[in-house]
């Protein structure tokens, strides 16, 4: 019988200064384990940041038992929202406790799981915060980098997030075959995906948005304008931002959530603000930094939404979807009552079926 049936195909291990490159290794610590894992690692591998190769850190868990043929496949898991500073980082702490259960379920049914932190979490740098094409290429390379840890992975892989990571999925889709052509890319699944912000920042200024327009607009935003003022240094990003926007900007990348998250509690965005961001060169950077492409998907992408969602609102993902089946691209779309954590355990099972199928 053909050996190759029944043994994953190895992984070339990337060399030193290349994306997916395994800088460094070990074992996970056993109270960061998720529940249904039988192996766990800790690893720091090379990715394409806004400067370029940058090290980035992540986790990799392999299910119990022996592997199936052809090996494990793999779910890229893109992590939501834990944090701007380095302390945030998911390798440090585990995955987060509100995604933890959804995660092992991908464990328990016969996935291994490659879990970036992104980059600039948990490593040297600001974390260019909500640049999907920065998170794709670290969450693909992830993948690389798991496979390259773990010999009894397979080349087959989909790639499931939330919120920040429901973002980085979308991208992920859109670029995983061309940058990473020697892997089996077969998909994605997205949880309320953050989309039209570009659209919405033309809207800002001394007077817009209120306090309270989205929940936890003044945390998101501090992560965004962070990372793009480091990935975008020929403009003057300060200019636009009055003290206690230049104060909460500077703090973001540099401090726990739970310090960081009292200082923002009482301010709204317009209070960041100095001037209208409807400059039309800052806002062609902002579209760079932060559109989500409209078309261009070779693999099926599954998009789910929350009614109730506060934090990533109906109706901008509404027009996203919209505007993605007007470019041809044409979603799996599934709204569900719930809010933004509670709708992707709504759809669990949803994706799960949409998983399977991609793999067979």
């Amino acid at each position: 019988m053909d050996s190759s049936v029944l043994h994953a195909e190895p992984a070339a291990t990337a060399p030193a200064g290349q994306p997916g490159a395994v800088l460094a290794s070990a074992s996970l610590p056993s109270d960061l384990w998720l529940a249904d894992a039988g192996a766990a690692h800790r690893m720091t591998y090379d990715t394409t940041g806004p400067h370029g190769v940058t090290p980035c850190t992540g986790m990799v868990f392999v299910p119990k038992g022996p592997a199936p043929p052809g090996g494990w496949p793999v779910i890229a898991w893109a992590h939501g929202t834990t944090g701007d500073g380095d302390a945030d980082a998911p390798s440090r702490n585990g995955v987060d406790p509100y995604s933890a259960p959804y995660v092992n379920d991908w464990l328990r049914r016969g996935y291994a799981i490659a879990a970036t932190d992104y980059i600039g979490l948990g490593t040297p740098g600001v974390p260019p915060y909500l640049d999907g094409t920065a998170a794709a290429h670290a969450v693909i390379d992830s993948v690389r980098a798991a496979r390259a840890i773990e010999p009894d992975l397979s080349r087959r892989w989909a790639v499931v997030g939330l919120s920040e990571g429901g973002q980085a999925a979308v991208f992920t889709g859109h670029l995983a075959t061309a940058y990473a052509p020697e892997l089996d890319f077969r998909g994605t699944v997205a949880n309320g995906v953050p989309s039209n912000i570009d659209t919405l920042s033309a809207l800002a200024g001394p007077w817009f948005p209120p306090r309270g327009m989205f929940a936890g607009l003044t945390n998101f935003m501090s992560f965004t304008i962070a990372g793009f003022r480091d990935a975008h240094p020929e403009i003057d990003v300060n200019s636009y931002l009055t003290p206690i926007g230049r104060k909460l900007v500077d703090a973001a990348p540099t401090m726990p959530y739970v310090q960081f998250a009292p200082l923002s509690a009482h301010v709204s965005v317009a209070q960041m603000l100095t001037r209208s961001l409807n400059d039309p060169a800052l806002q062609a950077a902002i579209r760079r930094y932060l559109q989500i492409p409209l078309s261009g998907y070779d693999r099926p992408l599954l998009i789910v939404q929350g009614a109730s969602d506060d934090e990533v609102p109906l109706p901008l993902t509404r027009t996203l979807v919209t505007e993605m089946d007007g470019a041809g691209s044409h979603p799996d779309f599934r709204v569900y009552p719930g809010g933004h954590v509670e709708s992707m355990y709504q759809a669990e099972g949803a994706a799960q079926q949409f998983v399977a199928a991609l793999f067979r």
